[in-house]
């Protein structure tokens, strides 16, 4: 895998090309999906791809006058910094809503990996094209927004949508992946120690080495996942920090009831504690991650009570 420093005008091109290519595919398919009980929106997709097309005419074209007709085979998921899409347009039936969030994620980042692309590039007319076709991005952006007045009555402000867009991915997200992670990983630890001693300092110690241990891990898995420069998922120090601080703080919540010197005291604290974890991060993936809270409920408890009698059943045996 390339980082974004080790790509040739060549590979910028090729890059290029290749993705105009798969997102107007993209938009073909949510057009097809949606025709039958949405048929403007359709229209709306078919314009996008048919704008895509012509953008990968127009690179393709430029590729030929400035490097030939052979065409490297270079992919998004080749390069460091993207987001790994997830095949929505397979879904049936395929939310309008998720289409268009897809496509909103997808335009913002397109059109970043344009404007730095176009910054790197030496020659004049790969960098005019690049520019130029930033913009066209950007359009695509707003009209992706557009599509949410079927979903909604209120028109939605750019800056607003920019805003919570850059929120979500900066922060919500890795945050709620570490709190996910904290308070769940360290859960057969904690209570495996506390049932094998029924010795509270000796749980609270456990509890805190595996809350700092997951943070410290996570941290760094989460900040060399990419380095955010096309994504918009901002600066990996500050990713893997917020990721880092929930997953210890996930930990940390229901180890502290172990300060507590009562040993049946402090581990019914700690199971409550422990429900209220799972029903706030049920909470936020329905918030914010478009997730019924019934179904974000069952996913989160389920994995949670494994974790968690797995810690009993070896603490007790």
């Amino acid at each position: 895998m390339k980082t974004f420093a080790e790509l040739s005008e060549q590979d910028i091109l090729a890059l290029a090309i290749s993705n105009e290519d798969e997102d107007s595919r993209i938009y073909r398919s949510f057009a097809a999906a949606l025709r039958e009980s949405y048929p403007s929106t359709a229209e709306m997709y078919d314009r996008m791809a048919e704008e895509e097309i012509g953008h990968h005419d127009e690179l393709l074209d430029l590729h030929r006058k400035k490097f030939g007709d052979f065409l490297p085979l270079i992919r998004r998921q080749d390069v460091k910094g993207f987001v790994a899409r997830h095949p929505i347009w397979l879904n049936r039936p395929l939310s309008i809503d998720a289409t268009r969030q897809f496509a909103e994620a997808m335009e913002i980042e397109t059109a970043r990996f344009y404007r730095r692309a176009a910054e790197k590039a030496r020659d004049g007319a790969v960098r005019d094209l690049l520019t130029k076709l930033a913009a066209a991005e950007d359009q695509h952006e707003h009209l992706a927004q557009e599509l949410g007045q079927h979903i909604s009555p209120k028109a939605r402000a750019t800056e607003e949508e920019t805003a919570k867009r850059l929120f979500m991915l900066q922060y919500v997200q890795p945050g709620l992946a570490g709190l996910m992670d904290g308070s769940v990983s360290t859960l057969a630890p904690l209570f495996a120690a506390a049932f094998a001693t029924h010795n509270t300092w000796s749980t609270f110690l456990v509890g805190l080495a595996a809350s700092i241990g997951a943070g410290i891990s996570m941290a760094f898995a989460e900040a060399l996942s990419d380095d955010g420069s096309l994504t918009g998922r901002g600066a990996p120090v500050v990713r893997g920090s917020v990721t880092g601080a929930m997953t210890t703080i996930g930990g940390l919540g229901h180890t502290l009831p172990y300060l507590i010197p009562n040993f049946w005291i402090a581990t019914s604290v700690a199971f409550a504690v422990v429900a209220v974890e799972l029903a706030v991060i049920s909470w936020i993936r329905m918030r914010y991650m478009d997730t019924p809270f019934l179904q974000a409920a069952f996913q989160v408890v389920v994995g949670g009570v494994l974790v968690f009698a797995a810690g009993i059943l070896i603490g007790s045996s």
